[in-house]
């Protein structure tokens, strides 16, 4: 595929991505075969395309990340958007700037798409009503991780041709995670018969109107599953005792080869990482043959690229550009 050659697509019916409850099946698979086309320009060997060319996108991270702002930076350079990476603890944000105030001082320089991850459910939504760049929600406290949900997807349709009528297991800390929230979204969304399984006490009391079936038995929770995916503990956000100990947790939720294998034959094995293995996940079934979670992180680059380009406005904005 050449550089001119881009999918033809619509853009985005909204300017900023901050939700998967916002957008639309049809928006969903847009971005997923969108996706297909940019994951093409990793394999080149010039992996550059000019999409972006004269865009400016700012990556705004108050929370530590590896997987999902190293991947932004490179969809943005692999669409050859001009990139700025702000770095907090050397911003006025450390002098007490408010997340408002930081975000207009960066609107007054005119940038096009700013990509914020906050450890407050709702900053992305802040920000939009008060800037007339594109938001992008990289991570809203425990609120919605709009691309991590894509990029599973992604890898999910990869591997099963489809996501209507698969059962797909999650299990772990259900009440803290953000990527639960976008992935119950999404995958309802799309067909799937999603069920959720962690500790009482790690399940939000209102989860089961969104769709999904809750249970605390892991065994039920995998059983024939055709994806297992499993939810970081997440012991920063923990003030009090939620299970006896981390080696409880495991003995009585860790996913181990045992119970992958009530699981279907080709089931596919997902963690958004960054992992605790012995925690969470066994470390034979995280390396396993069922793994795709270094699949979920390559494909990360491909759908980020996807919102990228169209929120920019897709094939129009690419041909004003070539």
């Amino acid at each position: 595929m050449s550089d001119e050659t881009l999918p033809v697509a619509t853009a985005l019916r909204h300017k900023d991505l901050l939700a998967i409850s916002d957008m639309t099946p049809e928006e969903i698979r847009l971005v997923l075969d969108t996706a297909e086309a940019m994951k093409e320009i990793g394999s080149r060997t010039i992996k550059k395309v000019p999409a972006l060319r004269g865009k400016t996108v700012v990556n705004l991270f108050f929370e530590p990340s590896t997987r999902t702002r190293t991947s932004f930076e490179i969809a943005e350079k692999r669409l050859s958007a001009d990139t700025l990476n702000i770095a907090i603890a050397s911003s006025s944000v450390v002098k007490g700037e408010t997340l408002a105030d930081t975000a207009l001082t960066l609107e007054a320089m005119n940038p096009d798409m700013i990509v914020l991850r906050h450890s407050s459910s709702g900053a992305a939504h802040l920000l939009s009503r008060i800037c007339k760049s594109s938001i992008i929600n990289a991570g809203d406290g425990t609120h919605e991780h709009p691309t991590q949900a894509l990029l599973d997807a992604y890898t999910i349709r990869s591997r099963k041709g489809g996501i209507a009528g698969l059962k797909v297991a999650i299990v772990g800390d259900l009440l803290h995670s953000r990527v639960l929230r976008s992935n119950v979204h999404l995958l309802t969304k799309l067909g799937a018969e999603v069920w959720v399984c962690g500790p009482p006490t790690l399940i939000p009391v209102d989860i089961a109107r969104l769709g999904v079936k809750v249970t605390h038995r892991v065994d039920e929770a995998v059983e024939g599953a055709d994806v297992i995916m499993l939810l970081r503990i997440q012991l920063e956000r923990m003030q009090g005792a939620y299970f006896p100990s981390l080696r409880e947790y495991f003995s009585v939720f860790g996913m181990t080869e045992a119970r992958v294998k009530r699981a279907k034959d080709d089931v596919i094995i997902m963690h958004p990482g960054p992992m605790n293995r012995g925690v969470e996940i066994a470390s034979e079934v995280a390396d396993g043959p069922f793994s795709v979670i270094l699949d979920q992180v390559a494909n990360g680059v491909a759908v980020r690229m996807a919102v990228l380009y169209l929120l920019a406005g897709g094939v129009e904005h690419h041909e004003e550009a070539a």
